[in-house]
C-alpha cells in the first residue's frame, strides 16, 4: 500500500478544497476535476464533504460495485421493457410512420466502455439525412419531425436504449454516449476527454441531472460536461446514482 502511495503525485488545485486534485498515477494518467465555478454547483448537488484522500482505484473497478450496478441495470431495464416498451413501442412506431417516411428506430454506432463500439438504439426523431452521424441536432433543427420534437422534449426517443442496458452495452446511469464524430473532435481539444469511457455510457448521467441537456453550443459547455463525467467516474456510489435518478425524473416531469 505504501508503495502505491509513493507512486502518486497529488497537487491541490484550489486551497482548502480537498476534492480538487490533479492526479498522476502509476500508469501516467492525469485527471483534472471540475473548475472552481462548476465545482460549487457540483458540491451542492453531490453533497461533497472535505476529504484528505482521493482513492487511486476507481469505484467501478471493484467487482462487488459492478455487480450492484449491473443488478440494478438488469432490474430497471427489464421493468421498462416488459412494463412500458412492450405496449408503448407499437403506438410510437405507428405515430412515427404516420408523421414521416423512414424506419421506426434510429441506429448509430457509438463508443462504450474502454472505447469499444456498440449500436445505440433510439426512436427516430428526424427525417432520414446524410448528416445524421456527423451533425448533432440543434434546438431549431429543421431535420426534426413534428412527432420527433415531442419525443425529444419528453426524452421518449431514448427509451429503446433500455435494450442496450439489458444486453450490457450501456448502464442506466453513466456518461452519455456521444457520436463517434464528436468523440474524435473533442478528444483532440479537451484534456482527459476519453477518461469518460472508463465506465459504461448511460441513458442519463450526472451532467444531465445538473442541467446539461440538449445542444452543446461551444467547447466550454462540452468541457463542463466532460469534467462532470470524470467526477462521476472517480466518485461513483449507489447514493450518487439514486440522486441522479431523482433529478432526472424531476427534469422529465418539468419540476
Amino acid at each position: 500500500m505504501e508503495k502505491e502511495k509513493s507512486s502518486v503525485e497529488i497537487i491541490s488545485v484550489f486551497p482548502k478544497t480537498a476534492e480538487m486534485f490533479v492526479i498522476k498515477g502509476r500508469q501516467n494518467e492525469y485527471v483534472s476535476l471540475p473548475s472552481q465555478p462548476l465545482y460549487v454547483d457540483l458540491k451542492k448537488f453531490a453533497r461533497i464533504k472535505a476529504s484528505s484522500t482521493l482513492p487511486l482505484r476507481l469505484p467501478l473497478e471493484s467487482l462487488s460495485h459492478r455487480m450492484i450496478k449491473r443488478t440494478g441495470d438488469i432490474l430497471v431495464s427489464t421493468i421498462v421493457i416488459v412494463g412500458l416498451l412492450s405496449w408503448l413501442t407499437p403506438i410510437i412506431a405507428l405515430l412515427i410512420k404516420l408523421d414521416s417516411k423512414g424506419p421506426v428506430f434510429f441506429l448509430q454506432r457509438r463508443h462504450k466502455r474502454d472505447g469499444n463500439v456498440f449500436t445505440c438504439i433510439k426512436f427516430r426523431s428526424m427525417i432520414e439525412n446524410d448528416d445524421a452521424d456527423f451533425l448533432p441536432a440543434t434546438e431549431d433543427d429543421e431535420r426534426i419531425t413534428r412527432f420527433g420534437r415531442f419525443l425529444r422534449n419528453y426524452f421518449l426517443d431514448e427509451l429503446p436504449q433500455f435494450f442496450n442496458v439489458w444486453v450490457g452495452d450501456m448502464a442506466f446511469i453513466g456518461p452519455r454516449p456521444h457520436m463517434i464524430s464528436e468523440n474524435n473532435k473533442y478528444e483532440e481539444i479537451i484534456e482527459h476527454y476519453n477518461y469518460r469511457h472508463k465506465v459504461k455510457p448511460g441513458i442519463t448521467g450526472l451532467s444531465q441531472a445538473m442541467g446539461y441537456v440538449g445542444e452543446t453550443r461551444n467547447v466550454q459547455a462540452m468541457r463542463d460536461r466532460v469534467q462532470l463525467d470524470i467526477f462521476y467516474v472517480r466518485h461513483w456510489s449507489l447514493w450518487l446514482d439514486i440522486r441522479i435518478l431523482w433529478h432526472t425524473l424531476r427534469t422529465i416531469a418539468g419540476l
